[in-house]
């Protein structure tokens, strides 16, 4: 079912519009994730890039230098919010982070765990949700 989601950073000076249908909803447990979320799974929303906007501000991308093929998160420059991401494997998806949603229950609850033999200890997979050691389909 198609939605639309306005969002933005903590200080209001990034604004977006993201418009489609959701194309997956997963807690992410890698690494990586948890220096951007400050230790816990991140939680992201992908939604289709063609119904994507900005509608106030440009974001200050950053891109890892030691990886081969890094995404590119985007943040507010001048209050620092991780606002989403954008993965060159998924070239038609931006993922957004539900926390920069104005409703943020529009997200619900994540579909699947993935990356989860990077989690830690205080690390929570709700039971019964599907857990995947690194993406979906891997062993």
């Amino acid at each position: 079912m198609p939605i639309e989601i306005e969002g933005g950073c903590y200080c209001k000076g990034l604004r977006y519009v993201a418009a489609g249908e959701p194309l997956f909803k997963v807690q992410c447990h890698c690494r990586e994730c948890q220096y951007i979320t400050g230790g816990h799974p991140n939680v992201v929303m992908g939604m289709p890039v063609a119904g994507f906007r900005w509608t106030r501000g440009e974001p200050k991308p950053f891109r890892r230098s030691d990886l081969p093929n890094p995404v590119t998160r985007e943040f507010c420059p001048e209050c620092g919010t991780h606002v989403l991401t954008r993965a060159p494997g998924f070239p038609n998806a931006v993922f957004l982070k539900p926390g920069c949603f104005d409703d943020p229950a529009i997200f619900g609850t994540a579909q699947m765990a993935i990356f989860t033999l990077e989690r830690q200890p205080f690390h929570h997979v709700p039971e019964g949700m599907p857990a995947h050691p690194r993406g979906p389909g891997s062993a």
